[in-house]
């Protein structure tokens, strides 16, 4: 049974704002999070693989979200975005964790491969910070009912979000010998 909601502007100005809140808060956190040191005395150098695992794992969901959503399979479709979510949830909470617990390591290649990992790099951050509340508000836009809206948004929405899902594992990918 596919799943249709009514438009709910009320329910979806809350969201808005909220979006707006959780945005201010993550960007926040995440620009000083390296001001932050913490000994836990846990060793969480496991963690950098998990933040490339998630996000991997949310560039797979995403493309499924993508086939169901033009199969016309909406319940499989929401489903996927809600799992790309919590994974993406999951991504942010361990990657602060480890930033605040973890000294920086830094990447120490040279010539072409630094300029493609700076490349890498920097339009991942920039557009993971920019897209954050462009996620939100297409998101609420489908749980408010205003389904096209949400599929106006959605389409260039969805494709940064999987660039970024696919180069955070890319950046990883390309630290590993400097751990």
């Amino acid at each position: 049974m596919e799943i249709r909601t009514k438009p709910n502007p009320q329910l979806e100005k809350k969201l808005n704002w909220l979006a707006a809140l959780l945005t201010i808060i993550v960007l926040l956190v995440v620009v000083f999070m390296r001001e932050i040191q913490i000994d836990l005395g846990i060793d969480f150098s496991f963690l950098p693989p998990l933040h490339s695992g998630l996000n991997a794992i949310t560039a797979v969901v995403l493309v499924f979200a993508l086939v169901f959503i033009k199969k016309g399979k909406i319940k499989a479709h929401r489903n996927s975005v809600f799992l790309a979510m919590g994974l993406s949830a999951l991504f942010l909470i361990s990657y602060v964790l480890y930033h605040i617990t973890t000294p920086v390591i830094y990447f120490e290649g040279e010539g072409l491969w630094r300029g493609v990992y700076f490349f890498f790099l920097i339009t991942h951050v920039v557009l993971a910070a920019a897209v954050l509340p462009f996620i939100l508000l297409t998101f609420n836009r489908a749980i408010t009912g205003h389904y096209e809206r949400h599929k106006k948004m959605a389409r260039w929405v969805f494709p940064i979000w999987l660039y970024v899902a696919v180069t955070g594992p890319i950046c990883y990918l390309m630290l590993v010998p400097y751990y």
